[in-house]
């Protein structure tokens, strides 16, 4: 997998408490310990990650040059923002970008990104799942490369709930997944539903650090996004990946 349209990955997202191994608390622990997972193996990426991450997605690129500068007092969104790639070419159109993410050591690549390259946004570290930002208040969201390592369908749906409700009337989302019809997965075309699956991460000493993936189908995907409450304006498939610009339904 390749920098660019097509790596179906950019950043982690999951539950933002402080992580453990252990497995005292029963269920309701264990229920969060995937997430958690997700968050670690960022953390202990991300130094060789956002080396590997240095440009927008060509279909990120597109979303953005068609929308209009907005005015003053408009807010960007960035779920799952990584590095900060994508978050400085929203603060291109918006006063006020955000950029959540869930892992600290990603957030702190994306600070580092924006004070070189002359832009600002506000990172926090959050849970895609459970928004910390109110109702309404954002004209302009990013939800790339992430909703795909949310490991079961009820997070994924509810982080895409999420999205609606903090999306104003106006508003649009850009949201991607891994598809089942990259080149990586041996898949039937016209599969209905996806499958999860783990990939590996090589870092430079040749240590391998598994990811979770949920693969979708795009059937499935629009499925998960109508589900959601979003209203779908475009669908496709691209170098591998589910793409939808989305709307509330309001």
């Amino acid at each position: 997998m390749t920098d660019g349209s097509g790596d179906g990955d950019d950043a982690a997202t999951g539950d933002d408490a402080t992580a453990g191994n252990g497995v005292a608390g029963g269920e309701a622990l264990d229920a969060h310990r995937p997430r958690r997972r997700v968050r670690a193996v960022y953390d202990e990426i991300a130094s060789h990650f956002s080396k590997t991450r240095a440009y927008p997605w060509p279909e990120v690129e597109s979303f953005l040059g068609e929308r209009s500068p907005h005015g003053s007092g408009s807010v960007g969104l960035d779920v799952g923002c990584g590095n900060g790639r994508h978050a400085g070419r929203l603060a291109d159109i918006v006063e006020r970008v955000v950029g959540l993410d869930a892992s600290r050591d990603l957030l702190a690549e994306a600070r580092d990104r924006s004070s070189t390259d002359g832009w600002s946004a506000a990172f926090v570290q959050g849970d895609a799942a459970r928004l910390p930002l109110a109702a309404g208040s954002v004209d302009l969201a990013l939800y790339v490369a992430t909703l795909h390592h949310l490991p079961d369908r009820e997070t994924r749906v509810r982080s895409l709930e999420e999205l609606s409700r903090v999306l104003a009337p106006g508003g649009r989302g850009f949201v991607s997944a891994w598809s089942t019809a990259h080149d990586s997965f041996d898949a039937p075309t016209d599969a209905e539903t996806g499958f999860d699956t783990t990939v590996d991460w090589t870092l430079p000493g040749g240590e391998t650090v598994p990811r979770f993936y949920h693969i979708y189908a795009q059937a499935e995907f629009e499925i998960d996004l109508t589900a959601a409450g979003v209203r779908i304006e475009e669908s496709f498939v691209s170098s591998g990946n589910c793409y939808a610009v989305v709307r509330t339904s309001e």
